[in-house]
């Protein structure tokens, strides 16, 4: 067993041994076994990096082993460039999430914490497959421990939003599948991406296949106008499943669009792409607007994370170094970012069980360090320089500039909307005096919310401040997939 397979497996055999011998009874063992597995998960990620060989587009720690003969599947995965962070970025957040749930979670502790890890695994496990049937195997099941944590865990109307979530996402994979299977017979019995790259696909197959995988991508994103599953499910899920949904769920979607629509049908991506940065824009624009509306923070943060991803897929389609690469950072950047939004709304839910913003205000007067943090937190949501937020933004901008200049005006736009709803909730929960009796009970936050949000913290200043090992793991990678878009792949 590799590297990158331990970083799989490893919080699944932990996630697995919770369920089966985790009890509420032992709910301080269980929790204690659920962290020292989100560590051992994250730790075994770290030589990945010690051991990434910067320069080259290869793909490296890659293991190949035969999974099902029949059908020519095998267990094949490895890292570039392209996939490299997320491993890291997925192990990361699943330890605070752990952390995260410590008190707050008292009945099923041993499935909550099991859940999240095999979750953590299975995501892993996307970004690592280089076999089209590998990855929609792990691309799927990434389905069931987040239903479940919506549907156990959740508010009122979690079942519903359980229910949502599962076929607006199952829908859209569906069609993914047709388009991996008529891969597979175009490419004479083979789920290997890197043969599927070199296929010579005619015009309209390309076309109804790119739009086979938007389908399935484009939903995960979410990008308009098919993101209105995510504003329910943010509310109804636990703080722990929101964090971990905005953080790293929503980039499989955009990690698909890199993976298999621009390096596999690149006459198809060069066509519509002007579709694609359409959409874009309207996430960016309309979505910030509606966010700016919102009495539910969740809500807020939620509508943010899809004028966010917007950026994210503005940047992939303008098919520019800058563009992707940016990207990519702005993909990890949220994850960071709209993980701590949600957790800092988790630790105000918490004490006051409500989301609405009109039940707070002043609570800088009665949580002076928790206000500090969020409004670290705040600020790197509306992009300020310093702070993770500002890096991608900053990238695609530019990048969209340089291919034309009101693409770039109307993008930038994102940073004026991005800082009006983001400083109006921060006005409104967190300054002021205090005119309500719930904020005036409320304690600062205690030794272990300090720590999990220490950690976001020091993620969000280092990824802002110092982001040349960020880029520098990307950019090979991004040149070569440029060359691959530039590339026709139709018949001659």
């Amino acid at each position: 067993m590799g590297l990158l397979s331990l970083a799989i497996w490893t919080p699944i055999f932990f996630g697995i041994v919770l369920l089966a011998f985790g009890k509420d009874e032992h709910a301080i063992s269980v929790r204690w076994l659920a962290l020292i597995g989100a560590v051992v998960g994250f730790l075994v990620t770290l030589p990945l990096y010690g051991g990434f060989e910067l320069g080259t587009s290869a793909m490296q720690f890659v293991e190949k082993m035969p999974w099902i003969d029949r059908f020519n599947i095998h267990y094949h995965i490895g890292l570039d460039g392209l996939s490299f962070w997320f491993v890291l970025l997925t192990a990361f957040i699943t330890v605070v999430v752990v952390i995260a749930g410590w008190e707050v979670i008292t009945e099923r502790v041993n499935q909550y914490m099991g859940a999240f890890l095999i979750l953590s695994g299975l995501m892993i496990g996307v970004f690592s497959a280089l076999d089209g049937m590998l990855f929609y195997v792990f691309f799927e099941a990434t389905l069931i421990p987040m239903y479940l944590i919506i549907g156990i865990w959740g508010g009122p109307n979690k079942i519903y939003a359980a229910f949502k979530f599962f076929l607006y996402t199952l829908l859209g994979s569906l069609l993914m599948l047709v388009a991996l299977i008529y891969l597979y017979i175009t490419s004479g019995g083979s789920f290997d991406l890197q043969t599927w790259q070199q296929l010579p696909l005619a015009a309209q197959p390309q076309t109804l296949l790119f739009f086979a995988f938007f389908a399935a991508f484009a939903v995960k994103v979410p990008m308009w106008p098919v993101h209105t599953w995510l504003p329910d499910v943010h509310v109804e899920a636990p703080t722990g499943g929101s964090a971990v949904l905005a953080a790293i769920m929503l980039k499989l979607g955009a990690y698909g669009f890199l993976r298999f629509s621009m390096p596999i049908l690149p006459d198809a991506t060069r066509e519509w792409a002007w579709l694609m940065i359409a959409l874009s824009l309207i996430a960016v624009i309309y979505v910030g607007l509606v966010a700016m509306v919102q009495q539910d923070m969740k809500k807020l943060v939620a509508y943010s994370s899809v004028a966010h991803m917007g950026f994210v897929t503005l940047g992939f389609f303008i098919f520019n170094d800058l563009g992707i690469a940016g990207g990519i950072v702005q993909m990890i950047a949220h994850g960071f970012v709209s993980g701590a939004m949600f957790l800092c709304i988790g630790v105000l839910y918490d004490r006051v069980h409500s989301r609405e913003i009109s039940s707070y205000g002043g609570v800088v007067n009665t949580m002076p360090k928790f206000a500090a943090f969020a409004m670290l937190f705040a600020m790197a949501n509306c992009g300020l320089p310093g702070t993770a937020g500002f890096v991608g933004e900053w990238m695609v901008i530019l990048a969209a500039i340089q291919v034309n200049f009101w693409l770039g005006v109307a993008s930038a736009t994102a940073l004026i909307f991005g800082a009006a709803y983001t400083l109006w909730m921060v006005k409104r929960v967190y300054l002021g005096p205090v005119v309500n009796d719930d904020v005036k009970k409320l304690t600062d936050i205690n030794s272990r919310e300090f720590l999990m949000l220490s950690l976001l913290a020091i993620a969000v200043l280092v990824m802002g401040i110092y982001p040349k090992p960020f880029t520098d793991v990307i950019d090979t990678s991004v040149a070569d997939l440029i060359k691959q878009v530039a590339l026709s792949k139709l018949p001659q």
